[in-house]
C-alpha cells in the first residue's frame, strides 16, 4: 500500500500532515476530488436558473447580471474561501471535520456531553486531547454558564441536531436537483422531448444510483476523480471561451459596487432572488465534514489551485453569455456552450452530477452513524464497503428511505427552482449552525478574545442570515421541503434520546445491590452453573435491575459472570487496545467482572467482531495484572450507595504490555488441555483456569428489553411519542447482540416494564 492509500485509509490528523511529502498532498488533493468536490462542482448547472426563477429578469443594460456575478463571486470568495479553507478547516476532531467535530471539541473542553455513563477514565483516551492553555476570562465564564444551566447544554444539541437535519434534507434533494439539472439539458438539443420523460430518465438514473450503494464507493472510486477534474476543466474551458467570445468586460463585475447597484435596483425581487446565488456555495460542508479522509493541506490545494477558478471561470463564462442573449436564461448552462462539444460536455455533466450525488448520500450515511453514536437515532445496520478507506458505509435501511424521497421530490416537483429554493434554505441553516459553533469553539477551545469571536460571528453570521431570510420567503414555493423532512427527523431523533435518557434514568435508579441478591440465594435456592454469562447493561457501574428481575424468577446463574457496557465516548475514534475497560465486581470469589466497551462517534460497531475471544482473553489479562499487585483491602471493596465501588480495581487494556498475547497463547474458539496445562504452571493459575474452564462449558449472553409505557397522567401527545413512536423504534432497531456477533443458541431474553 502506497503513502497516499495508508493516509485515506486512516485518516489524516494535523501530526501526520507536518511528515507528508509534496507528493503525497498533490495525490490526496487529486483524490479528493471525487469525494470532496462532486456536489460543489456541479452547482453551475443551475444557479442562474434559480436565480432568475421568480419576477426579476434581465435588462438591456446588464445591471442585473452584473449584480448576480458579484454576489456570487464575492459569496464563493468570502465564504467558501476565507470562512471554510482559511479558518473552518483549522478546527478538527483529531483530523476529523464536521458539525459533529465542532460539537465533540466543545463537548471534551467544556464538558457539555450528555451522553450516559462519561467517566473520568475516558479522558485517559489518547484521542481524548485538550489544550492546555489557560482559560480566558470569556471561556471560563461560558464553561460556568454552561454548567450551570444544563437546559442550555440539551439545547446545544437540539441545535447541532437542527443542522444534522438540515444536512440529511440536502442528501434527499441534492441527488434529485443534479441528476435532473443534468439530463434535462438535453431538451436544449431535443426541444420536442416531454419533461415526463426527462423525469423518468432522472428516475431511472436514480434508482441505479441507490441500488449499486452496497457495492460501497471504493468499488467505482478510481473514477470519481478523473470525472470531476475533466468537469472541472471542461466548464472552465467553456467559461473562458465565453468571455473573450461574448463580453471581454465581464471582470468588472467583480467589483462589490455592483452588488449595490443590484440591490438598489432591483429591490425586494433581487433580495429575494439570493435564495438561488448561495446555490453556487453547496458542498462547503461536506469539504469540511470529508476532512477526516484526506488532510487539511490536500483540501486547500485542491480547491485553491483548481476549484475556485475554474468554478469563477464558469460563472463568469455563463455571465458573460447570458449578457448577449438575455432571453436564454432557461437552460442557460447548456445553451452557453458550444456546438460542437455539447454531446461530449453533456455527458461529462450526467457523470459528475451522479459523483456529486454519491458524495452527499455517503455524507449522510455517515451522519445517521454519528447520530446513533450520540443516542440521537436509533441503531441501524451499518455495513463496513471498504477493507482500506477508512469511514466508508452503507445503511440499508436510509439507502433506500432516501431513494423513496429522492424519487417523491423528482416526481412531485418536476421543476428546478423548487428544487433549489428546498435546496437552499437547507444549505444556509447548515452554514449558519456551523459559524455559530465555530464562534464557540474560538473563544471555549481555542482561547480567543471576545473581539475575534464577535467580529467571525457578525460578519458570516449577517452574510448567512441575509440567505435564510431569502430563502425562507420561498417557502410556499419548495422551501417547504426541508423544513418538513427536518421536522420529521428532528422530531424522531429528539424521542428517541428522550426515550433513551429515561431509560437509562430507571436503570441508575433502580439497580441493586449484589451482596443483597447473593443473601437471597438460600431463600431462592440460587445455584452457580457452568459457563459464562453474558449480561449486557446499560450501566457502566452497578447491577443493573433487569439482572435481579433474573435471578428471582429463574435463581440460577453462570459461575462466571460478566456485566457488559457498550457506550460511546466523546472523541472520534477509540483505538482497538483502549476499546475494553475491564474491572471487578466484588470479592474475588464471587467471579464477577464488569467490562466497559467503548466506541468513538466515528467508530464502527463491526459485525465481524471477535468479541467473545476479546473479552475473555481481556478479563485473564487482568486477573494476572490483579495478581501481581496487591490485594485491594475491604475498604476499597466497599458498598457505594448500595452499589459495589468498581473503580478502586479498573483496568484498562491499552496498560497491557502487549494486548494479544493471552490471545495468541490460548486459541479460545476451542479450549484444549494442555492450554490448561500450561496456566498450571503460571503464578495465576486458579481463577484463569477456572475462567478457561467456564468458556470451554459455553457461553450465554442475557439481553434486556425494557418496555417503555408512558404513565396514565401523561398527556396525549406524550403517549404517541412514547407509546406508538419510541415502542416502534426501539422493536425495529438493531440490539448490541447483532453487531457483536452473538449467536441465537446462546441469546437468553429478559423484559421489564418501565413507565415515564
Amino acid at each position: 500500500m502506497n503513502p497516499s492509500e495508508q493516509f485515506v485509509e486512516h485518516g489524516m490528523s494535523q501530526q501526520n500532515l507536518k511528515r507528508t511529502s509534496c507528493a503525497t498532498v498533490l495525490t490526496l488533493a487529486y483524490q479528493s476530488l471525487g469525494i470532496v468536490y462532486g456536489d460543489l462542482s456541479t452547482s453551475p448547472l443551475y444557479v442562474y436558473k434559480t436565480t432568475f426563477s421568480g419576477k426579476l429578469r434581465l435588462k438591456e443594460n446588464d445591471e442585473e447580471i452584473f449584480g448576480v456575478l458579484s454576489f456570487i463571486f464575492w459569496t464563493f470568495t468570502v465564504t467558501a474561501l476565507f470562512k471554510y479553507v482559511f479558518i473552518v478547516m483549522s478546527a478538527d476532531d483529531s483530523g476529523e471535520g464536521g458539525t459533529f467535530a465542532l460539537y465533540s471539541l466543545l463537548c471534551r473542553h467544556a464538558r457539555l456531553s450528555i451522553l450516559p455513563n462519561q467517566q473520568a477514565t475516558d479522558e485517559k483516551l489518547s484521542a481524548y486531547t485538550t489544550q492546555d492553555s489557560k482559560d480566558t476570562w470569556l471561556s471560563s465564564h461560558l464553561k460556568l454558564f454552561f454548567e450551570k444551566h444544563p437546559r442550555f447544554q440539551k439545547g446545544l444539541l437540539i441545535f447541532v441536531l437542527l443542522g444534522t437535519c438540515m444536512t440529511i434534507g440536502d442528501g434527499v434533494i441534492t441527488p434529485a436537483i443534479s441528476v435532473f439539472s443534468a439530463v434535462s439539458g438535453v431538451q436544449v438539443k431535443i426541444k420536442e422531448l416531454h419533461d415526463s420523460y426527462v423525469v423518468i430518465i432522472s428516475c431511472v438514473i436514480l434508482v441505479v444510483l441507490f441500488s449499486i450503494q452496497h457495492h460501497g464507493t471504493h468499488r467505482v472510486a478510481f473514477m470519481f476523480a478523473p470525472v470531476v477534474a475533466a468537469w472541472l476543466l471542461c466548464i472552465s474551458g467553456i467559461g473562458i471561451y465565453n468571455i473573450f467570445h461574448w463580453n471581454r468586460q465581464i471582470y468588472r463585475a467583480l467589483s462589490p459596487f455592483y452588488m449595490l447597484k443590484f440591490l438598489k435596483a432591483t429591490g425586494i425581487e433581487g433580495w429575494m432572488s439570493l435564495g438561488g446565488v448561495v446555490l453556487s456555495i453547496t458542498g462547503v460542508e461536506a469539504m469540511y465534514a470529508a476532512l477526516g479522509h484526506f488532510s487539511a493541506l490536500s483540501i486547500k490545494v485542491a480547491f485553491t489551485c483548481l476549484v475556485y477558478p475554474c468554478l469563477i471561470f464558469a460563472y463568469m463564462g455563463e455571465a458573460a453569455f447570458l449578457s448577449k442573449h438575455h432571453h436564454a436564461i432557461q437552460g442557460s448552462f447548456y445553451k452557453a456552450i458550444p456546438e460542437t462539444v455539447f454531446w461530449p460536455v453533456f455527458i461529462v455533466a450526467t457523470f459528475a452530477a451522479i459523483v456529486g450525488s454519491q458524495a452527499v448520500i455517503s455524507a449522510t450515511f455517515s451522519i445517521v452513524s454519528q447520530c446513533c453514536a450520540l443516542n440521537c437515532f436509533p441503531p441501524v445496520k451499518i455495513v463496513h464497503t471498504s477493507s482500506r478507506i477508512y469511514g466508508q458505509i452503507y445503511v440499508p435501511e436510509v439507502n433506500w428511505i432516501l431513494m423513496c424521497l429522492c424519487l417523491a421530490v423528482t416526481i412531485g416537483l418536476r421543476d428546478i427552482d423548487m428544487m433549489g429554493h428546498a435546496y437552499g434554505l437547507a444549505i444556509t441553516t447548515v452554514m449558519f449552525v456551523t459559524t455559530c459553533l465555530m464562534t464557540l469553539v474560538m473563544v471555549i477551545v481555542w482561547k480567543q478574545g471576545i473581539i475575534k469571536a464577535i467580529i467571525f460571528l457578525a460578519l458570516f453570521g449577517s452574510i448567512e442570515l441575509l440567505y435564510i431570510s431569502a430563502s425562507i420567503c420561498k417557502v410556499p414555493e419548495g422551501g417547504w421541503i426541508p423544513l418538513v423532512l427536518s421536522f420529521i427527523f428532528m422530531s424522531i431523533m429528539f424521542i428517541w434520546n428522550y426515550g433513551t435518557m429515561k431509560k437509562h434514568e430507571f436503570d441508575v435508579e433502580n439497580k441493586v445491590s449484589m451482596s443483597k441478591i447473593l443473601s437471597l440465594g438460600p431463600c431462592l435456592g440460587m445455584v452457580r452453573v457452568p459457563g459464562i454469562g453474558i449480561i449486557f447493561s446499560n450501566l457502566a457501574s452497578g447491577v443493573p435491575a433487569i439482572f435481579s428481575h433474573f435471578v428471582t424468577n429463574l435463581p440460577a446463574f453462570h459461575q462466571v459472570l460478566v456485566f457488559v457496557c457498550v457506550k460511546s465516548v466523546q472523541v472520534p475514534c477509540v483505538s482497538d487496545n483502549e476499546r475494553l475497560v475491564i474491572s471487578r465486581i466484588g470479592p474475588k470469589e464471587y467471579r464477577m467482572f464488569c467490562c466497559i466497551v467503548r466506541y468513538g462517534y466515528k467508530d464502527l460497531q463491526q459485525e465481524n467482531y471477535n468479541f467473545e475471544n476479546k473479552l475473555v482473553s481481556a478479563i485473564i489479562q487482568f486477573v494476572e495484572i490483579e495478581e501481581s499487585d496487591p490485594a485491594p483491602t475491604p475498604e476499597e471493596l466497599c458498598m457505594d450507595g448500595g452499589n459495589l465501588n468498581m473503580e478502586h480495581l479498573a483496568v484498562s487494556p491499552h496498560t497491557l504490555n502487549n494486548s494479544c498475547y493471552i490471545e495468541k497463547s490460548f486459541p479460545f474458539s476451542r479450549v484444549k488441555k494442555n492450554d490448561i496445562d500450561h496456566l498450571q504452571e503460571s503464578p495465576y493459575k486458579d481463577e484463569s483456569i477456572q475462567i478457561l474452564r467456564a468458556k470451554e462449558s459455553g457461553v450465554t449472553y442475557i439481553i434486556g428489553h425494557s418496555y417503555a409505557e408512558a404513565k396514565k397522567s401523561s398527556s396525549l401527545l406524550k403517549k404517541f411519542a412514547i407509546n406508538v413512536v419510541y415502542a416502534f423504534l426501539s422493536q425495529n432497531c438493531r440490539d448490541p447482540d447483532v453487531y457483536l456477533n452473538v449467536a441465537h443458541t446462546s441469546l437468553l431474553e429478559v423484559g421489564m416494564v418501565y413507565h415515564v
